[in-house]
């Protein structure tokens, strides 16, 4: 029996954070075994507002090295880099027919990166949402996990193809389906007292910190004066404290801290000692896994060339289909 298809796409900018390895990434990895996933370094996507050729390798061999570090094995899945799959973009020129000019206007993350670069409203920021339903319907995936900020163009992946479907009078386009991961979802809060972590923020914890700048970022965390009676309601950045201590710490550890708390003795800075040495436990093996794979080109090149092979067989075969649908034969 066929598993079903989950497809996900991976930023290739910045540097993978606490926020993304509690949350997409333990699930990329939780689903390597039950799902067929493919999974690719949206190279392409970046250039829509980052389109600086000196660091677009970089950024790629450095987020294929931390995923890889991380725990995203290519003998169960497929990884790959966008760019290096060049029907991504047959694929999407085709199904961009499809797409209106109306609807593409009306998007959220247009408008929103319209106003914060308007020097740079270029052809393919507007067209994004139709490149991202290329990368999702080329593979005919069932599930795409996505976050709040992206469903609207996971609802637009399923319109085209909807649209596709019923003006071909196929069922060739599969409409995908937001992956629902079990157990509450997991949001690292950030450092600045407020808000989750994100790069845009500044507040994040990166898994390739080394162990004195994450001791250093967890001193400047945001706090507020201690509690002066006992069993005080937490505010914002103290909770958030607890929540790191919470996630990375033994429970024995989380509840002496919570007892110091209620009775007004705790110690602001051996509560962001103690979460900052719990974090290195965590971030550190990646950390060393990571600066060896970083180093190991040949490894790298390997896993990308598999994982290209692999799409690319997939994706040719689909786009074949999509061009015969659409009235491209041979005479």
């Amino acid at each position: 029996m066929n598993k079903p298809i989950v497809l996900s796409g991976i930023r290739s900018t910045g540097h993978l954070h606490l926020g993304n390895y509690y949350g997409a990434l333990r699930n990329f990895v939780d689903m390597q075994n039950d799902y067929d996933c493919r999974y690719f370094i949206a190279d392409y996507h970046s250039l829509t507002t980052q389109p600086d050729p000196s660091v677009l390798n970089p950024n790629v061999r450095s987020i294929l090295a931390e995923y890889l570090a991380a725990g995203m094995d290519p003998d169960k899945c497929i990884v790959y880099v966008q760019s290096d799959v060049p029907e991504t973009c047959e694929f999407y020129t085709l199904l961009n027919m499809h797409a209106y000019l109306g609807e593409l206007e009306k998007t959220v993350s247009f408008k929103d990166k319209a106003r914060k670069q308007p020097n740079n409203v270029n052809a393919g920021l507007l067209t994004y949402p139709v490149l991202m339903a290329a990368d999702i319907l080329q593979h005919k995936a069932n599930f795409v996990p996505v976050g709040k900020d992206q469903l609207q163009h996971l609802e637009m992946a399923r319109n085209f193809a909807n649209r596709f479907n019923h003006f071909y009078k196929t069922d060739f386009m599969v409409e995908p389906k937001p992956y629902e991961a079990k157990g509450e979802p997991i949001k690292i809060p950030g450092l600045d007292g407020s808000g989750k972590m994100g790069k845009s923020e500044g507040n994040c914890i990166y898994i390739n910190d080394e162990d004195a700048v994450v001791i250093k970022k967890f001193k400047k965390a945001v706090t507020d004066m201690t509690p002066t009676e006992p069993n005080s309601e937490m505010n914002e950045p103290i909770k958030n404290l607890f929540y790191f201590l919470k996630l990375v710490s033994a429970p024995e550890v989380y509840d002496q801290f919570l007892a110091a708390w209620n009775d007004c003795s705790i110690r602001y800075g051996d509560l962001k000692m103690q979460i900052a040495e719990d974090v290195l436990k965590v971030t550190r093996p990646i950390r060393e896994r990571y600066n060896e794979i970083y180093a190991n080109a040949d490894y790298l090149n390997k896993v990308r060339e598999q994982g290209a092979e692999k799409a690319r067989a997939i994706v040719r075969k689909n786009v074949e289909e999509m061009r015969q649908l659409m009235g491209f034969r041979k005479f």
